[in-house]
């Protein structure tokens, strides 16, 4: 019981019958909600692009083999890779000119891009039916001043098929070899690298235009040696610690490959 000189409004009431507890003023701030970061490191992407969990992985972690493939027919999952600035672009295609660097998958490893690896195959296309074509005429002009000369469509169908079909299905090949060796590979970043190693065979198109077949091999041949040269140190410290030297040979062999196929090709058509 309280003395006299305590005040009554000290007593505990919350025994009392009928006590109101004190009134809370409500928390009426939205729940906040943070947009899950792009993850553009994994294939096959997400439907839509940007998701925080794996592709095919809902948010509560459960795997969906149907949702995870989905996304590989998405065009929307392909868009954040071509976001790039060209600053980025112009700077990849410097690293793919200094073939011994071999820290290309360094500097692409927080944004790979496609834009780069799509613009150089395309521009690599034209170039190389327009090289074969303006190479004809100038045979047939050397050979028989008269002679009259098309536009031969067939040069875009070749360099359509092997350029766009090397630049797809090697790096899809390595990916599934490295799945299979048990190691954490990425395609995008695969396709990037391989994509901008064949900037090189750019301005050697322009060079083969020269009438001099010896002069015309020393190009080939050295842009070869240094775009392999490229794939081939990068595909090395790619899959550094692990003994796949035989991954690394078959990459310097069928990058080399490639540039004697472009020669050859030309030739004979």
């Amino acid at each position: 019981m309280p003395t006299s000189d305590e005040p009554y409004t000290s007593l505990p009431t919350s025994h009392l019958l009928g006590s109101v507890p004190a009134a809370v003023e409500p928390d009426n701030k939205p729940a906040s909600y943070e947009v899950p970061e792009a993850n553009m490191q994994i294939f096959p992407p997400a439907n839509g692009g940007f998701r925080g969990n794996d592709p095919g992985t809902s948010y509560g972690g459960v795997e969906s083999s149907e949702s995870k493939w989905k996304g590989v027919f998405s065009i929307s999952s392909y868009t954040p890779y071509f976001d790039v600035d060209t600053d980025i672009v112009l700077d990849r295609i410097a690293n793919s000119m200094h073939p011994l660097r071999g820290n290309f998958f360094r500097r692409i490893e927080t944004i790979p891009d496609l834009y780069g690896p799509v613009w150089i195959s395309t521009t690599l296309v034209f170039m190389l039916a327009a090289v074969g074509n303006c190479a004809t005429y100038l045979m047939k002009k050397k050979s028989d001043s008269s002679t009259s000369w098309s536009f031969d469509v067939s040069y875009m169908n070749w360099a359509a098929c092997a350029v766009y079909g090397y630049v797809i299905l090697l790096p899809l090949a390595f990916y599934f070899l490295l799945q299979y060796f048990g190691l954490t590979s990425s395609l995008i970043r695969l396709w990037c690298m391989w994509g901008y190693s064949l900037f090189i065979f750019l301005p050697a198109c322009i060079l083969l235009v020269i009438p001099v077949e010896f002069v015309r091999w020393i190009i080939i041949l050295l842009t070869g040696a240094t775009s392999a040269c490229f794939v081939t140190l990068n595909i090395r410290s790619y899959i550094e610690g692990n003994d796949l030297t035989l991954l690394v040979i078959c990459s310097l062999v069928l990058q080399f490959a490639l540039a004697i196929f472009i020669k050859v090709g030309n030739k004979c058509k």
